[in-house]
């Protein structure tokens, strides 16, 4: 189904925003297996650089990063014509590289009303995520 909404909003000239992330979700609506969510983020990314109109790759996976990128590349699509988007405090260790590289890269806030259930929810699903976080505010040089 995704593939047909992809080309369906492609047609209609809708940004995309092409999220993989650590979800828990029933298996009658997502992927059960990470090859196959990896395989389906790879096939809609290539397809929303091929045709989609600005299209945004919301993920912390360096392997979908680098996939993205080696795609972007291999077809000599510049890189302001997409954007990375990820959470504020999680792999900052990718954000730079990307920016230095000349990628644009959207870092967002989770706000309003539901904005704790909505960031604790994202750090329980991925535990791995809380090392990120912690990685990311301990070796910060930016602050004085």
């Amino acid at each position: 189904m995704a593939a047909e909404d992809i080309q369906r909003l492609n047609t209609m000239g809708v940004r995309v925003r092409l999220v993989k992330g650590a979800c828990q979700e029933p298996k009658a609506v997502a992927y059960p297996q990470k090859s196959e969510v990896d395989g389906a983020f790879v096939e809609l990314m290539q397809t929303l650089l091929d045709e989609g109109t600005y299209p945004a790759f919301a993920t912390h996976d360096p392997r979908m990063i680098d996939a993205t990128t080696a795609y972007a590349t291999r077809q000599g699509y510049v890189s302001d014509r997409f954007e990375f988007q990820m959470l504020y405090g999680i792999r900052r260790d990718l954000q730079m590289p990307l920016v230095k590289d000349g990628y644009r890269v959207r870092v967002y806030v989770p706000f309003g009303r539901q904005w704790y259930p909505y960031f604790m929810r994202r750090l329980c699903e991925r535990p791995a995520n809380v090392i990120f976080v912690l990685k990311g505010i301990f070796s910060d040089t930016s602050r004085g």
